[in-house]
C-alpha cells in the first residue's frame, strides 16, 4: 500500500515536471519565433537600405555628368558608408537624398528627360514603399513580442535566454522612463 502511494506521488511529480517542461518549450519557441521573424524583416530593411544607397550614388552620377553646376549635391550622402549610424539615421539621411534629388529633377527640363534620372526616380518610388512596408511590419511584430515578452511567465523564460525587449525602428524605448524620445 505505502509503495502505490510513492508511486502515485512520483507519477504526479514526473506528469507535473513534463507539463512545466512542455509549457516552457512552448514559451522558448514562441520567443523564437517573434525574434526570427524581427530578424528577417531587418535584413529586408538593410537590404532596402543598401539599394536606396546604391540609387543615391547612381543619382549622383547622373547629376555630375548631366548638371555642370560646381557644386556637390550629395557629397554629404555619399559619404554615409564610412559612417556608423543606425538603420533608422540611415534612413532619415537617405530620405534627405532623395529629396534632394527630387527637387533637382523636378526643377531641371534636362533631367526630366534622361532615361537614367527616370529610371532611378522610379526605384526610389520602389523601395519607398518597400521600406514602409517592411519598416511598419517590423514595428507591429516588435510591438507584439515586446509584450510576450512583459507578461508573466514570458518574462522569467526571456530573462533565462536573455531575450530583451528592444526599441522601434525609429530609436524609441516604450519601456524606458525617457518620455521626449520622440524625433523629427
Amino acid at each position: 500500500m505505502i509503495t502505490l502511494g510513492f508511486f502515485s506521488i512520483v507519477l504526479i511529480l514526473v506528469a507535473l515536471g513534463a507539463l512545466v517542461a512542455i509549457f516552457y518549450v512552448s514559451i522558448y519557441n514562441k520567443l523564437q519565433y517573434g525574434k526570427t521573424k524581427i530578424e528577417h524583416v531587418e535584413s529586408l530593411i538593410d537590404e532596402d537600405l543598401r539599394k536606396k544607397y546604391d540609387i543615391v550614388l547612381r543619382a549622383d552620377d547622373v547629376l555630375k555628368n548631366q548638371i555642370k553646376a560646381k557644386k556637390d549635391y550629395l557629397k554629404e550622402y555619399v559619404a554615409l558608408k564610412d559612417e556608423n549610424i543606425s538603420n533608422f539615421d540611415l534612413e532619415r539621411k537617405l530620405k534627405q537624398a532623395e529629396n534632394i534629388i527630387l527637387n533637382l529633377y523636378n526643377d531641371n527640363n534636362e533631367l526630366n528627360k534622361n532615361e537614367n534620372m527616370i529610371e532611378i526616380v522610379e526605384q526610389f518610388t520602389e523601395v519607398d514603399e518597400k521600406l514602409t512596408a517592411g519598416i511598419s511590419y517590423y514595428n507591429k511584430q516588435l510591438n507584439i513580442l515586446n509584450a510576450y515578452i512583459r507578461k508573466f511567465p514570458n518574462n522569467i523564460v526571456a530573462k533565462i535566454h536573455h531575450v530583451q525587449s528592444k526599441p522601434f525602428f525609429d530609436g524609441k524605448d516604450m519601456t524606458d522612463i525617457e518620455i521626449n524620445d520622440f524625433k523629427l
